[in-house]
């Protein structure tokens, strides 16, 4: 079992401790209320008492938006500020959940229903069961480890158990169709010390690819089930399946150390971000079945990229970083955090996004389809709501993957105004970030043995400085004997820049989109009297950009060019003459991708023309 250097962390101020104020105050209260007017509840409560009224929802893992409410809530419950009721819904739900268990240790409020013509274990691919588990177990353990509470981990560990009866070494070999349960029943062997557990996530994904799931609508690789697992060329299929799959199996190499199982996740994770990633860190550029797609499949108005996946890929680069030590996949890590993940929220915390586009035409509307007309910009809620929770859970639990701790040293990785202890070395960290590059780290107390505080040099930062000194991007150490007192500065200018895409990558070739630290910009048609779609961009306006503070964020305001295109057909020949106008200057205002969609639904764009592909 793995045994890491006892780790204190808590946020104290800026960016993403308003997040964590915001997730409590008006997230949480938010998303109780949704939950109980969906009836997630009442499907617990009428397995006792079918007067309670049919079933509601037409999914089968409705109880998952529950188990990661509540995970988020064990983090919560322990601090100062939980508004009224908050409490009371974490203890309600654990008191339906154990009631609600069956006498053999399986739960799930749909397969469990007296009206659901369907057998437990009947669809494994599309049942969700063990899925359901998955988040059962990690909310269990988030309550155990946050509140002292054990009582949701014995009906965790009463579900997981049978689990591991009727699919462990011993049992059958069945798989759910979308992964989740690996990453936790790794966790619970961390927690628990109970092999089987470990054992039972390893043969989850070496059963992959393998025959083991009986597929209907979608083929294998929606499932990333048609190859075994460390023979997969690419990342593929549904994106969050893949993002939760790749993070169990490296879970299962931290603890085995297989060193065939991380070669083949950092091929995929290489593969992925060199093809297969938005700028914003999003994963999935099809919405049919919310899958990867193809290499250098990258459309801007029609990316997917579902906020779950961005969840899910935060928590296998926060694997891959555990596993590797590299920096590299905390600069992804940061990417997904700060754009692909914020965006799916509103700033007011009540609505939601459920795939995040990198532009918005004037026409369009939020829909699946299946309505004749649209919301154009967040909902409040989803038929299928895997989202909102998932958001509550990851906002609550942002402290715990600013840094890690080793004997005598101490890895700053994330950065934001925060207290960070390992038991006698203590220290604080201020700064402004992501609107400010510049971090000081306060020792508060130090032991007489030598220490090292090792800082991310994020890839981006360029002329970055630690103690006035130039250090390259990866990692920077001091190590010394620190006194209480001692101040460690590390300075990360945030000169706005200017990137293109790969010209392979067909839906942005030749554009130009703007970013600044680790935040991705975008234009939103309220900061320009000019229709986005006639702008042009050219890298040096982008460097010339000037940063503004406007209310607690960062923009920038640049001069772009004003282009209008001439009507013309869709598809002209081509003549080989200058078939636009040279564009005129006009003044353009660049908000953070995050922020997009809080106002008026209008145009938005991440990637603008560029001057020299204008025409």
């Amino acid at each position: 079992m793995s045994h890491r250097t006892e780790l204190r962390t808590e946020l104290t101020g800026g960016l993403l401790h308003a997040w964590q104020r915001r997730n409590r105050a008006a997230t949480i209260p938010h998303a109780i209320r949704e939950l109980r007017a969906a009836g997630n509840l009442d499907n617990l409560r009428r397995l006792a008492d079918p007067a309670v009224g049919p079933y509601r929802g037409r999914y089968p893992f409705l109880d998952t938006d529950l188990y990661k409410t509540v995970e988020g809530l064990a983090y919560e419950a322990g601090r100062d500020d939980v508004p009224a009721g908050t409490r009371e819904f974490y203890y309600e739900v654990v008191g339906l959940l154990e009631q609600a268990q069956a006498d053999d240790g399986y739960l799930n409020s749909y397969f469990q229903d007296p009206d659901q013509p369907k057998q437990p274990w009947s669809d494994l691919a599309w049942g969700h069961e063990l899925y359901n588990l998955g988040h059962l177990v990690q909310a269990a353990i988030a309550a155990k480890r946050q509140l002292g509470d054990n009582r949701l981990l014995i009906v965790a560990r009463r579900f997981a158990d049978l689990v591991v009866t009727k699919f462990g070494p011993d049992g059958e070999p069945g798989i759910d169709g979308h992964p989740e349960v690996e990453m936790a029943l790794v966790e619970l062997y961390r927690e628990t010390g109970q092999q089987d557990y470990l054992s039972t996530a390893e043969l989850f994904v070496e059963r992959r690819g393998r025959g083991n799931l009986v597929r209907t609508i979608f083929p294998g690789e929606y499932f990333q089930d048609h190859v075994p697992f460390r023979e997969m060329p690419s990342v593929i299929g549904h994106a969050v399946r893949m993002a939760y799959l790749a993070a169990g199996a490296t879970d299962i190499h931290l603890e085995t150390g297989d060193p065939t199982m991380l070669a083949a996740l950092e091929r995929l994770w290489d593969d992925m971000v060199a093809t297969k990633l938005y700028l914003t860190g999003g994963l999935g550029s099809r919405h049919s079945d919310e899958a990867i797609g193809d290499r250098y499949e990258l459309p801007s108005e029609r990316a997917y990229t579902e906020t779950c996946a961005a969840i899910a890929l935060m928590q296998w680069a926060w694997r891959m970083y555990l596993a590797t030590g590299k920096a590299s996949y905390l600069d992804v890590y940061e990417t997904v955090l700060y754009n692909a993940y914020a965006v799916g929220l509103s700033a007011d915390g009540t609505a939601f996004f459920y795939d995040n586009p990198l532009q918005r035409r004037p026409d369009h509307e939020q829909r699946s389809g299946a309505e004749s007309g649209g919301e154009p910009l967040r909902r409040a809620w989803f038929g299928c709501p895997c989202c909102p929770p998932n958001i509550i859970r990851w906002m609550s639990e942002l402290q715990d993957h600013l840094a890690t701790a080793a004997e005598n040293t101490l890895t700053i990785g994330m950065y934001a105004d925060a207290r960070i202890s390992t038991g006698e070395f203590t220290v604080t960290v201020g700064t402004d970030y992501p609107w400010d590059g510049e971090i000081a780290v306060t020792v508060v107390d130090a032991p007489a043995t030598e220490q090292a505080i090792v800082l991310r040099i994020p890839s981006w930062a360029q002329d970055a400085r630690l103690d006035g000194e130039p250090v390259p991007s990866g990692w920077a150490t001091v190590r010394r004997r620190f006194a209480a007192g001692e101040v460690v500065k590390l300075s990360l200018p945030m000169a706005p820049r200017a990137h293109g895409s790969h010209p392979y990558l067909d839906a942005t070739r030749g554009a130009i989109a703007v970013a600044r630290g680790p935040l991705v910009y975008c234009v939103e048609q309220q900061d320009s009297a000019t229709p986005v779609d006639d702008l042009l961009l050219s890298v040096t306006a982008v460097q010339a950009a000037t940063a503004r503070r406007q209310d607690d964020h960062v923009v920038l305001d640049l001069t772009a060019a004003a282009a209008p295109v001439p009507p013309r057909e869709l598809y002209p020949v081509l003549t080989g003459r200058a078939e636009e106008p040279v564009g005129s200057p006009v003044p353009v205002t660049f908000v953070p991708y995050f922020l997009w969609g809080n106002r008026e639904a209008l145009a938005m764009r991440v990637w603008l023309r560029s001057e020299g592909e204008g025409r």
